[in-house]
């Protein structure tokens, strides 16, 4: 960013998401300071920079919720709309290097470029830039990528580093022989904490919602909205508590069975669960 004038003698930017400032005259003219001088704390310039500052802080971490709700519910996303985005740099670093698939849903690219025509690069699986015009791309969940060791190992060679947590995102597979009619799993339950609020705030931390004495993560799965949800102790009632059993529920508010769970929705619910359960107090003497 451009240094701005700022009072006499010295000019400001920002730098790495800070206010920073340097001196215009004497010996140390054109020199970053370590800090800004005090002559500087309360001017407008400082306060708009501030300012600007938070909003860009807003704006990434909005962009990067955007393109984890994509690829939480594998939503095709327009290239278009990918490649009008690009030049963004909150976009761009959310997007880049994220696993995309076009038109043919056995080919698997790391996302490295957009073009303004509408032309996306991406590195294959077999290490090669190809370009792709497809209409639409999806940002697949992990759990639905075959051979996701290969895509790991893959990724490790690259040296890629996500912004949005995909292949590197933990996984749970739904198990096999799950009884007809149950409704709920209770492998993470009984997680005690002391305070319903430290459990609650443990939800809303992790990016989880909390709605009554749940917490809850909506996914879009084939094509339909799920909500998995955690019971977590009655709102208001601040005294210890402990995590309960993980359910599932349609878009009209009713339990779905298990065997009727879908694959990315059955992940994203026992993920939320287990993250949940982690922060549970541990009694001395007792395995974590």
């Amino acid at each position: 960013m451009a240094w701005l004038a700022a009072g006499e003698g010295y000019e400001i930017a920002l730098i790495d998401g800070k206010v920073a400032a340097r001196s215009t005259t004497g010996r140390a003219a054109g020199r970053q300071l370590k800090s800004l001088p005090k002559a500087l704390r309360e001017h407008p310039e400082v306060d708009r920079l501030r300012r600007l500052a938070e909003w860009l802080d807003r704006h990434e971490a909005a962009c990067t919720a955007q393109v984890d709700a994509w690829m939480v519910s594998s939503l095709p996303v327009p290239t278009a709309l990918l490649a009008s985005v690009w030049q963004d740099e909150a976009w761009q670093g959310a997007l880049r290097d994220t696993a995309v698939v076009g038109d043919d849903p056995d080919e698997v690219g790391f996302l490295r470029d957009a073009t303004s025509s509408g032309e996306l690069k991406v590195v294959n699986l077999d290490g090669e830039t190809v370009r792709l015009s497809p209409r639409t791309v999806t940002l697949p969940h992990p759990v639905l990528l075959p051979d996701l060791d290969d895509v790991r190992d893959f990724a490790a060679e690259l040296g890629i580093v996500q912004r949005v947590e995909q292949i590197h995102r933990a996984t749970w597979h739904k198990p096999e022989g799950l009884e007809d009619k149950a409704t709920e799993v209770r492998d993470y339950a009984g997680g005690v904490f002391p305070h319903r609020f430290g459990l609650a705030a443990r939800a809303t931390s992790l990016g989880y919602r909390v709605s009554g004495g749940y917490a809850t993560c909506a996914v879009r799965d084939s094509g339909r909205g799920v909500e998995a949800a955690v019971w977590i102790g009655e709102p208001y009632y601040d005294a210890e508590t402990a995590t309960g059993a993980l359910t599932w529920h349609d878009a009209d508010g009713r339990t779905v069975r298990l065997a009727e769970v879908g694959p990315v929705a059955w992940s994203e619910g026992m993920r939320m669960a287990a993250a949940l359960y982690a922060g549970r107090k541990i009694e001395e003497g007792k395995d974590a």
